[in-house]
């Protein structure tokens, strides 16, 4: 009797779940239909079901994966740019997006991967029958072991009256440039404007928004897609736990517990049917755990100097920060429309410390590197160092492994030499000292300690600018933007149009106006002169703080520190030993070439975390003796100064 009942039991809740299920489509299809219903009007807009049959036709033409060399992508924006996740594969990848014409006001979406070599400076156009329908604002993240997932995005009719949105997953392999479709049933709702990063053997996913036409959903839901079994699963919290506001085209930054999410976007009710947007300024980590069920959210609270409000600026991973660029600020002028603010700065977020920095671009100083003979010797004897530690701690390994690990830190050192004569030599492309013209919705992302700056929009009134440019910044020195290329001739004709507009409503505000100049004058003096003394309080205040002390709190003072103006590879050599050591502590199982990686791990790990407190030091020297070259000397032959 009681297995009777659990089986009836079993059998209603599977009835109600599925009649759950037919009617969330049946209100799918609804405000699908009532949307196309309100959208008639224009009768030269092309049905989008109509639309998305003739790309699957279309598609069927690719019979294999195709590489065509190009020069550059074609303009486009809310791109997926991503770097290759292969080991020691310097090379980026671009999916989809999305361009509007001005002279037809029609948008076209793209389904192409682009890829650019770091090594060639070599842009390609690959093409396949499988690849995703075209979309634009997906999300995506690389895995190391060779796979992009992307999931979702969202496609319109050309004159955007009807709106979709993917729900779909997808597998890239970064080697073959192949890609597979995830079929999963229960996986996570279509969507865009959501983001995705990495942890471990988890692609990590989280919120984003879904427009019917009629209605806009914001999404507060946190999804895992595990890379052994290629398996969608949804991340469930106690029901009294504290988790993020629903948002979209925020950020989700990795770190070794978790991710970090921050800011984003979301609508909230004003009045009765009407919503209202709101910018979000909050900062959340998520502390990841194998066993998802111990999955948590945990608020942080802000400290020191923060961002201003602003929207579609989605920071990239670096070295245990996150580099934010650009964004948009709506705020209301009048009740019949909204004025913008536009943000071009650079912005920095240490995950540690919890707090955010400002990185200014640096005036460029020639840099010369002395002829040293004695490089190779001074490796030698790092490496000489490492490996007596290890024999005392007997945990050397044998001789093949060791002459293997060996090569691997000399290999290793002569990268950074590389890297570094490169960033000096490499002149094919301007350096301007100004960063890129604001902006908002950029694709970003780092390679190799270098951050690329593709596309993104700007507005003027009604009207959409896609900005057809691409850049990077050496976060190293931070001496300059390299322009691959850039195209602001229809903004800098917007500006001027509306310069010329802007002066004529003056001119009859002010035949309007005459008589009531006189009366304000007094009020606006006033109100000047309490606007600056409230800015020289401020200005005071910030001046008192510099000369508080450190700017940066150091979270490990006990790890050296480097020195102004010294590179990785010398802060490495003078400091791996100590890092070899404490390797060793903390890790007694490892041996050998396991704690020599480690070590070097470790001391960039280092050199990053202080990058920010040791700029200000630079920039404070430079301040009071004028720094004009840099000159890295071969210190093997010291002499006696008198």
């Amino acid at each position: 009797m009681a297995k009777k009942n659990k089986k009836d039991k079993e059998a209603k809740k599977a009835r109600a779940e599925l009649k759950n299920k037919k009617n969330l489509e049946k209100a799918e299809v609804k405000d699908k239909k009532r949307s196309k219903k309100l959208n008639s009007e224009d009768d030269d807009d092309l049905d989008i079901d109509e639309i998305l049959e003739n790309f699957r036709k279309e598609q069927e033409l690719f019979q294999e994966v195709v590489v065509t060399p190009v020069k550059r992508p074609s303009p486009r924006s809310n791109v997926c740019m991503v770097p290759n996740p292969s080991h020691g594969k310097r090379e980026l990848l671009i999916f989809g997006g999305e361009y509007t014409n001005q002279t037809s006001s029609t948008t076209t979406f793209y389904n192409e991967l682009f890829t650019y070599s770091l090594d060639t400076d070599q842009w390609k156009k690959i093409t396949s029958r499988n690849a995703p329908m075209p979309r634009s604002s997906a999300a995506a993240a690389g895995h190391p072991s060779g796979v992009v997932l992307i999931h979702g995005g969202e496609f319109s009719s050309p004159k955007q009256n009807t709106f979709y949105h993917y729900s779909d997953s997808w597998l890239l392999d970064c080697s073959s440039k192949e890609w597979t479709k995830i079929d999963q049933k229960n996986g996570p709702s279509a969507r865009s404007g959501h983001r995705m990063t990495v942890w471990k053997n988890f692609f990590v996913m989280h919120g984003g928004f879904r427009d019917l036409g009629t209605s806009t959903t914001y999404l507060n839901d946190c999804w895992l897609f595990d890379i052994t079994t290629y398996k969608w699963k949804q991340v469930e919290f106690p029901p009294n736990h504290p988790v993020p506001d629903a948002r979209s085209g925020h950020s989700l930054i990795p770190t070794q517990e978790g991710a970090i999410v921050w800011g984003g976007y979301c609508k909230i009710k004003a009045k009765k049917g009407l919503q209202k947007g709101k910018i979000l300024t909050d900062c959340w980590y998520l502390r990841m755990k194998s066993d998802i069920t111990g999955i948590r959210w945990e608020r942080r609270k802000k400290q020191g100097f923060q961002p201003s409000p602003r929207v579609g600026c989605s920071m990239a991973h670096h070295k245990g920060r996150g580099i934010l660029f650009g964004g948009v600020y709506d705020y209301e002028e009048t009740e019949e429309g909204l004025s913008s603010e536009f943000f071009n700065d650079l912005l920095s977020y240490q995950v540690e410390a919890n707090r955010w920095y400002s990185i200014k671009m640096r005036p460029q100083k020639k840099k010369i590197v002395a002829a040293s003979k004695s490089a190779k010797s001074k490796d030698d004897e790092l490496v000489g160092i490492l490996n007596d530690i290890l024999q005392k701690a007997n945990l050397a390994d044998e001789e093949n492994e060791e002459n293997e690990s060996d090569s691997e830190i000399e290999k290793e050192l002569h990268r950074l030499d590389e890297e570094e004569l490169l960033g000096h030599q490499q002149k094919q492309y301007p350096v301007v000292a100004q960063l890129p013209h604001s902006r908002f919705n950029a694709a970003t992302t780092v390679v190799d300690d270098t951050l690329f700056i593709f596309g993104g929009s700007w507005e003027y009134g009604e009207r959409d600018f896609s900005i057809d440019s691409f850049y990077s910044i050496d976060l190293n020195r931070t001496d300059g933007v390299r322009v691959f290329w850039e195209d602001l001739e229809e903004i800098e004709k917007a500006k001027d149009q509306g310069l010329e507009e802007d002066e004529e409503e003056e001119e009859e505000e002010d035949d309007d106006d005459e008589d009531d100049e006189e009366e304000t004058l007094d009020e606006e003096l006033i109100a000047e002169m309490e606007d600056d003394k409230q800015e020289e309080e401020e200005q005071e205040e910030e001046e008192e703080e510099e000369e508080a002390g450190p700017e940066i709190p150091d979270p490990r003072p006990w790890l050296p520190h480097p020195k102004a103006f010294e590179t990785l590879r010398a802060f490495y050599i003078r400091t791996g030993a100590e890092f070899l050591q404490w390797a060793i502590s903390n890790n007694r199982s490892a041996k050998g070439k396991h704690l020599k990686k480690q070590s070097f791990d470790l001391s960039q790990d280092r050199w990053w975390e202080r990058r920010e407190q040791v700029r200000i030091e630079e920039d404070k020297l430079e301040e009071m003796g004028g720094v004009e070259n840099i000159i890295e000397r071969d210190s093997s032959h010291s002499t006696k100064r008198r």
